[in-house]
């Protein structure tokens, strides 16, 4: 009998701690029964149960952790903290403050002290709690927030909860540590792919507009030296120095599709689809360089394809720089990689030449750029260099006129190694890159280019790294495991043994 007159108070107290909560959902009720409530058109009624229901969910998380902070029972086993010193005084009735995405609650909790030394708090691990005041929740909200719009509308989606952007964007952002980041993705599994798929690597460069204290050291001295002929805008070919160069690569991949140059540049019945890509992968920086960011891509294709038994096939704009680091992570891991020149970047080449032939507009020049263009698919980039350097010569243009005739050909000589379309044509890789440039576009563009933006190195790195997340589709994954590591980082080192409580 005295067992169950135990549970029973148990239960009752149990009750008894929810109080609060039973009010003020009688509240909401009494509202909802009311004049105001039935006066209401159901816009303004949306608005004011949301807010009312915020409260009471408020109400509901406070009290629940004023029930955990009965229920907490001190530690059967010495509590030592890292330095190997014994807290051995228990005190009741600490509080901290928490700022979720109800609003301010108080936790409160035993703290094991021990003088001159700081009190440690196992309840606060077994909540998971951070060391700043926002918690985990907020701060993915903050994330989520910070990185799919603009800054307007990520302050716009913290006030709905009562916060301002600036006090909680930095604990989202820190969310996609790099070091962090790369852990997840080592330990993620892959998903299967079908025999014979090809894995495709890319790497790219968007310029971000910066804060002046972010700009590379080279470009901020351009900056301050620079000036200009007129004061409200720009004269043809000034720059105005203002942006440093974002790094974003790609992994993906992809089924081929033998094709052939008409099939490429034909008639639209003669067409054939390119081959669509698959499992994407992205990443950006505007902290690292292009050699970080490559090592970076490799990385993901070899957790892909660790015995190397896929074809590797990078696709590159032609950066000198570029190519050479593919060519050096392939040495450093015993891969194979065929390089190939994205064609969408040869076409603007010989578009610009043929300005150099024709009147602007002129229905001729697409002829030209078509025939130069299938010549390049058959594997005659050489002759089609060559040809373009003898009709400027033969039409007698002076060098100021054919001066984009003369880099097209040169860009054709130079990069023939990596023009090789009909073997990728016949082995049915991809010679451009429409899937990872609409990639750029929406990580850096999309997001980083919004007018009258200026971005400060950890802000846009931090955005950068969240929008790449996204854009995978792993954020609640992600998450999960950033959650976790903040136990880790947080909680773990300050003691030296065991003893760390979780959550039931």
């Amino acid at each position: 009998m005295e067992g169950d007159h135990n549970e029973m108070d148990t239960r009752c107290a149990d009750q008894d701690a929810f109080a609060d909560s039973r009010a003020r959902f009688e509240q909401v009720c009494a509202f909802l029964d009311g004049q105001q409530a039935g006066s209401l058109e159901h816009g303004a009624l949306e608005d004011q149960l949301a807010e009312q229901g915020r409260e009471l969910l408020r109400q509901l998380y406070q009290d629940h952790l004023d029930l955990r902070a009965e229920r907490e029972v001190r530690v059967e086993e010495v509590v030592v903290d890292a330095d190997g010193l014994a807290h051995r005084s228990v005190e009741a009735g600490h509080h901290r403050v928490l700022a979720t995405v109800f609003g301010e609650v108080t936790v409160s909790r035993l703290a094991y002290r021990r003088r001159g030394k700081a009190n440690l708090h196992p309840g606060d691990a077994a909540l998971n709690l951070p060391d700043e005041r926002h918690s985990h929740g907020l701060r993915r909200l903050a994330a989520e927030a910070a990185s799919s719009g603009s800054f307007d509308d990520a302050t716009a989606a913290i006030r709905a909860h009562r916060h301002r952007l600036r006090q909680t964007s930095g604990g989202g952002a820190d969310g996609a540590g790099g070091h962090r980041r790369r852990g997840f993705y080592a330990n993620r599994p892959h998903k299967p792919v079908t025999a014979g798929d090809v894995l495709v690597l890319f790497a790219d460069g968007k310029g971000i507009v910066m804060r002046p204290d972010a700009l590379r050291p080279a470009t901020a001295a351009a900056a301050a030296a620079s000036s200009t002929k007129l004061t409200t805008r720009l004269s043809k070919g000034e720059k105005r120095n203002r942006k440093r160069m974002a790094e974003v690569g790609a992994v993906y991949d992809l089924t081929p599709v033998p094709r052939t140059h008409a099939d490429v540049l034909g008639t639209a019945a003669e067409r054939v689809h390119a081959p669509k890509g698959t499992n994407k992968w992205l990443t950006a920086s505007v902290l690292d360089d292009t050699v970080a960011v490559l090592a970076a891509v490799f990385d993901e294709a070899q957790r892909r394809d660790p015995s190397h038994a896929r074809t590797w096939v990078a696709l590159v704009d032609g950066n000198n720089h570029q190519i050479n680091r593919i060519h050096a992570e392939a040495n450093a891991r015993d891969v194979t990689v065929a390089v190939v020149v994205d064609f969408i970047h040869v076409l603007e080449y010989l578009w610009r030449a043929a300005w150099n032939f024709y009147p602007e507009g002129d229905p001729d020049a697409e002829t030209w750029v078509n025939n130069k263009a299938l010549a390049i698919l058959s594997g005659q980039a050489s002759t089609v260099a060559a040809a373009i350097r003898r009709k400027a010569t033969c039409l007698g243009l002076p060098a100021a006129q054919r001066v984009n005739a003369d880099r097209c050909a040169a860009y054709l000589l130079n990069k023939r190694g990596y023009l090789d379309y009909p073997t990728a044509l016949a082995n049915g890789w991809p010679i451009a890159t429409g899937i990872v440039e609409g990639a750029c576009r929406h990580l850096v563009k999309d997001r980083m280019d919004i007018t009258g933006a200026r971005w400060g190195l950890h802000g846009a790195e931090a955005v950068l790294k969240l929008r790449a997340i996204h854009a995978n589709g792993d954020f609640p994954d992600y998450w999960a495991h950033h959650v976790a590591q903040e136990r880790r980082r947080v909680h773990e080192p300050r003691y030296a043994n065991a003893i760390i409580p979780r959550a039931a």
